[in-house]
């Protein structure tokens, strides 16, 4: 038999349907004088109701998508009691729930609400008045249950989010005032969800260890990574392992800890000896540190090397030499540099950004303040905020230039 349905609010096709929000109602009732009273109730209220009937759940789940509410009576051919409300509450998981039936039991009442029905309603102590308002309070509080729903799930996330920033951005390990070091992080426009992006700075004697790495994605799950890989880094050179022998340490955790054979990592690092002011560059995959020294900005020229989780292979060292004193080193990610120009597709690139730091305006800028000073320009030549997470870790000695 197809559903009957009452879109006017009751039988009455001709009825004048008054402006406002109108509800969209799901009785499903097997008695059809019961449900044409119903339809009569809500018809002669002039509610703003477009009903629509079904004799069983059989019936109800063909129709329940789309509707702000249903009327369900608790004894039907395929259901009974409180079963066919916990069926009719599962197959409308969105839809407000009210239960009306001709059983006059206060317990039956509560279970009904308890379970998560959001009414519960005699046949024969209800107008069409009463009706109508409990078909509106119930659909209104399931929309602020599930406001609130979403809000907590928010307040989650962001709650998980910190608690992942704050393993992804440590404070610097180190003792020595030979150098400074400024990091800089920024979660892209993705609801603000942390991504991968993770630096460390790690001092070990007359060596400081510096890392800047990017797992690819964004989320929790890519977030924990970053983390891993962090954590092992640091353990990796507190416990004197080798240098050349790190990345490929730090490519494994990746490998095994990764959720799919997809997920890979890009990592610059760089590690300094203080007494002679010499530095070595590894690179997997990862975008060049930027050299500021002399008044000049360039990009160092260490290889580029294979990302981590693709195809192992020690990324080879490249030495760095650093004419005099004065000098900063600037590592970040890829989401500094990926932003539009303004002309078509064109990326801001590693050019770009030597470009900016070039400007006479950015030797102005305070080193602590320069990693900030660059994210608003590039923001600026993207016409709005960078999609990628972008973290930085600016390093200096002297005067920084």
């Amino acid at each position: 038999m197809p559903p009957r349905a009452y879109p006017y609010g009751g039988a009455n096709p001709g009825a004048v349907l008054p402006g406002g929000e109108r509800l969209r109602v799901l009785l499903v009732e097997d008695d059809d004088a019961d449900a044409f009273l119903v339809g009569e109730l809500l018809a002669e209220a002039d509610a703003k109701v477009d009903l629509a009937v079904t004799a069983s759940l059989t019936e109800a789940r063909e129709r329940v998508a789309g509707v702000d509410c249903v009327l369900l009576d608790l004894g039907l051919p395929d259901a009974q009691g409180l079963d066919g409300l916990r069926q009719v509450l599962a197959m409308a998981e969105h839809a407000a729930v009210v239960v009306l039936t001709g059983r006059q039991d206060e317990h039956l009442g509560v279970g009904a609400v308890a379970e998560g029905a959001q009414d519960y309603l005699l046949k024969g102590q209800v107008d069409g008045v009463l009706l109508t308002r409990a078909l509106r309070y119930a659909v209104e509080r399931k929309r602020a249950d599930e406001n609130a729903r979403r809000l907590r799930e928010v307040e989650l996330r962001q709650a998980e989010s910190a608690r992942l920033e704050r393993g992804l951005l440590p404070q610097p390990l180190m003792t020595t005032e030979l150098v400074e070091t400024h990091p800089f992080y920024q979660p892209g426009r993705h609801a603000a969800v942390i991504g991968g992006d993770f630096y460390d700075v790690v001092q070990a004697g007359d060596r400081l260890h510096l890392i800047v790495g990017d797992v690819c994605g964004h989320g929790a799950d890519e977030a924990a990574l970053g983390v891993e890989l962090r954590v092992a880094w640091r353990a990796l050179i507190l416990a004197g392992v080798p240098e050349d022998a790190v990345l490929p340490a730090l490519e494994q955790v990746l490998m095994s800890e990764r959720k799919a054979r997809e997920i890979f990592a890009t990592v610059a690092a760089v590690t300094l000896d203080l007494p002679t002011n010499r530095g070595t560059v590894r690179l997997a995959g990862h975008p060049p540190p930027l050299l500021l020294s002399g008044g000049k900005v360039r990009p160092v020229p260490a290889p580029h090397g294979l990302l981590l989780g693709v195809q192992p292979r020690p990324p080879h060292p490249y030495d760095l030499e650093f004419d005099g004193e004065d000098w900063s080193l600037l590592m970040y990610t890829d989401g500094l540099i990926e932003g539009r120009t303004g002309r078509g597709n064109e990326r801001l690139d590693v050019g770009g950004l030597c470009a900016l730091l070039a400007e006479r305006e950015a030797r102005d800028i305070p080193l602590p303040a320069l990693p900030q000073w660059l994210i608003g320009r590039a923001e600026d030549a993207n016409d709005g905020p960078l999609v990628d997470d972008v973290a930085m870790l600016l390093v200096s000695r002297g005067a920084g230039r």
